[in-house]
């Protein structure tokens, strides 16, 4: 997914995004705002609004034109950070005029789909959650779909058509990001870090590394101190 200044990207579930920024420099360098939605407050808005509409398929994450009005109210927000103590009483109402903005905008149909409590994106949104929650651990599809709400094989199918992976390879996804960052952020060795994410084996961690990363630990963290194929992993 490519997008820029003109537009924005939204997310309807937590998944392990990889982002390289393209364009660059010390005169204008990259910077960008990350608005986590409150479910709740969409849900009172499409209750308002005449509730959450019948679900259907529809993407989990797409690039959208931004509008003047998004625009503003999102620098609106990030300008309360010079005024704490307005934040408490200003934010929400400007959170919430965001959501409006959006709930009135070409990606209307992903919100309300997105706020159905029953909806299997919902269902499959827990699963994450909970994956996302208890990686570093030994975890069962059994009990992630308990949490879901669905059967081992309704969420492995459903995990898969919105993900495009299954919730084991999911978790293994996670902990191979988390080890990476864990190398380069702090130092920690390929044992140590394959290790604090629930590797028990180094052999194995190295191995899974390599074939997701394209490179052994090691040597993908010195590319990327040195600046070379550097991606930002959310």
């Amino acid at each position: 997914v490519l997008y820029d200044t003109a537009h924005y990207l939204l997310v309807s579930l937590d998944l392990p995004l990889v982002g390289h920024v393209i364009e660059a420099d010390p005169q204008r360098p990259y910077l960008a705002c990350k608005i986590d939605l409150n479910l709740s407050a969409l849900a009172d808005l499409l209750v308002a609004e005449g509730g959450a509409g019948p679900p259907s398929d529809l993407p989990v994450l797409a690039v959208y034109p931004s509008v003047a009005e998004l625009i503003d109210a999102a620098c609106r927000l990030v300008k309360l950070l010079d005024a704490p103590t307005s934040v408490p009483v200003i934010a929400p109402l400007i959170e919430r005029e965001i959501l409006y903005r959006l709930l009135n905008g070409p990606h209307a149909a992903m919100l309300r789909h997105i706020a159905a409590g029953d909806s299997h994106l919902n269902q499959v949104s827990r699963a994450i959650a909970t994956i996302r929650e208890n990686f570093r651990s030994q975890l069962k599809i059994e009990d992630i779909a308990r949490v879901a709400g669905m059967s081992p094989s309704s969420l492995h199918a459903h995990f898969k058509a919105v993900t495009r992976m299954t919730p084991l390879a999911y978790q293994k996804l996670l902990r191979l990001q988390e080890a990476r960052r864990l190398m380069l952020a702090t130092g920690e060795s390929a044992g140590s870090a394959g290790f604090a994410v629930g590797y028990e084996s180094p052999s194995q961690f190295s191995r899974e590394y390599r074939r997701l990363f394209g490179v052994p630990p090691r040597q993908d963290i010195d590319r990327l101190q040195r600046g070379v194929g550097y991606a930002a992993v959310a």
